[in-house]
């Protein structure tokens, strides 16, 4: 074989569809839930260990630097619970024509953004 080309496809040839993006933005996010809960857990156990602790606890949930990570956990929460239903709807082969996958995942986007603002700032 003397010509240049690659043996199997690789990442750069095929076009970046909208599908690809959910479903690797899933299953980060689905690993990222998993590391945030731990350390969610793990913060609100502070509580328990006494008041000495409980200083400890007011100062991280009072940094900014928390607030963003709550911030894009709660972001994370309703995407893949939405993206999910969104799976599970296809597991039972509803919705799986070209149009509906793209405003499905367009309405998952939209649920997503405002689920998570009707969460920080209005509840």
């Amino acid at each position: 074989m003397t010509n240049n080309r690659p043996l199997s496809p690789h990442l750069s040839i095929h076009k970046k569809v909208l599908t690809a993006f959910f479903s690797i933005f899933h299953r980060l996010t689905g690993i990222g839930l998993s590391l945030g809960t731990i350390f969610i857990a793990l913060w609100i156990s502070l509580i328990a260990l006494g008041p000495n602790y409980f200083y400890l606890y007011e100062k991280i949930a009072a940094s900014l630097l928390f607030k963003f990570i709550l911030f894009f956990w709660t972001l994370g929460i309703f995407y893949h619970l939405f993206n999910g239903t969104r799976y599970l709807y296809w597991s039972f082969g509803w919705g799986m024509d070209l149009k509906s996958v793209y405003s499905s995942g367009y309405l998952v986007l939209f649920f997503t953004i405002a689920s998570t603002f009707i969460v920080w700032f209005y509840l």
